[in-house]
């Protein structure tokens, strides 16, 4: 891997061109790679990431040592550092991802006209897939994996902050590759922490790639979605909405809101705002904030809110808009589900929401009106992830309305085409 003084000496626009020219090539094979191919190479990279923990680690601390210096937030630091459970899981992660069945070559739909045309609609590859991630060096593995899977050639481009780790999480799924016959070329990982190299990647490198998927901060996706000539699978931010209806079972409120923000702060699932039915005020209010309290978030609340708490800090007009993935919420009262429901449509980043609730009417009403990818119902919200959904993994969420919404995993990863087949039909 380059570094940003070597960088200098490189032709970077040259250097994109050939990666995107290799992965053209290397996708040719993988279209038509059988599924026992793809998963002997996912299981092999699995086995070599285990096999390659100790140098994953040491890469690890040196970003993790170079990010203290660089004074990251904490949020930041969490999403970066490995632990050995992180890289078990990584790797269990790609072995459930082999344990999915091939999307490759799937009828989706199938019917028979009355001139006797039999018309299938069938999954195939997208081709060349470009991912752009920051500070998360699990992604290389998820997002390696899971383009494998859909048979897609895949070029990523980590976060500088992460580049030590990922380089050695890469090689780990060379190893796989070259191990099961496939090549080498069908994962890459760019070199180079150059910024340029991204913008080159959202050209298209000459048609070199038909989709870019950005996972990381607003600045990155609003980047990518602005500038892209390439369809883009993104969302801006995790602007997560937990509501609290005065029917719900009260402990159930505090042990899944404490959860859905306080397990991890700094993921994109992550609860920011909490929304109270003003009826419950009374019974749910102080203690839902007392557990938060006690879990170390902070809070900052509307006038009512801080009028029966009087802890939190007051809620400015930016809190209803900030992911802040910290230890953090913001929290209202709102005037039942249609209050939350309104709250949401003016925040809401139309990632996840949720809704705490035994009355069936709120329930139903809360899943029909709200227009974002993930809505979930008694549970927390930190469930918005592939591989809680059965995906394996994924490469993000998606909050766009086009192919893929929701968590990206293998057959969000496909496109697909229309085989028809005849019997010497001619049209009139």
């Amino acid at each position: 891997m380059l570094t940003r003084a070597d960088n200098a000496n490189i032709d970077i626009a040259a250097l994109m061109a050939d990666m995107g020219a290799r992965a053209r090539v290397a996708a040719a094979p993988l279209a038509i790679a059988t599924t026992g191919q793809k998963n002997a190479a996912l299981n092999a990279m699995a086995d070599a990431l285990m096999d390659g923990q100790a140098d994953i680690l040491a890469a690890n601390r040196s970003d993790m040592e170079a990010g203290r210096e660089a004074n990251l937030s904490s949020a930041f630091l969490d999403r970066l550092e490995l632990t050995p459970d992180r890289i078990a899981a990584m790797a269990e992660g790609v072995r459930a991802i082999a344990a999915l069945d091939d999307p490759v070559g799937s009828v989706i739909a199938a019917w028979d006209r009355p001139n006797g045309l039999h018309i299938e609609r069938v999954r195939t590859p997208l081709g060349v897939i470009g991912v752009i991630y920051e500070s998360r060096p699990n992604v290389t593995a998820d997002a390696g994996a899971l383009c494998l899977k859909a048979g897609n050639a895949v070029i990523l481009r980590g976060g500088s902050d992460s580049v030590h780790s990922s380089r050695a999480i890469h090689a780990c799924l060379v190893d796989g590759l070259e191990k099961a016959g496939l090549p080498a070329d069908a994962i890459q990982l760019v070199p180079v922490t150059d910024r340029a190299a991204v913008g080159e990647m959202l050209k298209g490198l000459g048609g070199s790639i038909d989709v870019i998927v950005p996972r990381g901060g607003r600045g990155l996706v609003e980047r990518v979605q602005t500038d892209a000539r390439v369809p883009v699978f993104a969302h801006l931010e995790g602007l997560c909405h937990i509501y609290v209806d005065a029917s719900a079972d009260r402990d159930m409120a505090v042990n899944i809101v404490v959860n859905s923000k306080m397990r991890r702060t700094g993921i994109c699932g992550a609860a920011e705002t909490l929304l109270v039915d003003r009826k419950a005020a009374g019974t749910m209010l102080a203690p839902i904030l007392d557990a938060l309290d006690a879990a170390g978030c902070a809070i900052r609340a509307d006038a009512q809110v801080r009028a029966a708490w009087p802890k939190a800090e007051p809620a400015s007009d930016a809190d209803w808009t900030t992911e802040y993935l910290d230890a953090i919420i913001s929290v209202a009262l709102v005037d039942g589900v249609g209050g939350a429901i309104d709250h949401i449509a003016r925040h809401s980043s139309n990632h996840t929401e949720a809704i705490v609730a035994e009355d069936a009417g709120a329930v139903e009403r809360f899943m029909g009106e709200i227009d974002s990818a993930i809505l979930l119902h008694n549970a927390s919200t930190q469930f918005a992830d592939g591989a809680e959904f059965g995906m394996g993994a994924e490469i993000g969420i998606a909050t766009g309305k086009m192919h893929a919404r929701g968590p990206v995993g293998v057959e969000q990863l496909t496109s697909f085409n229309y085989r028809v087949r005849g019997s010497g039909q001619t049209r009139p």
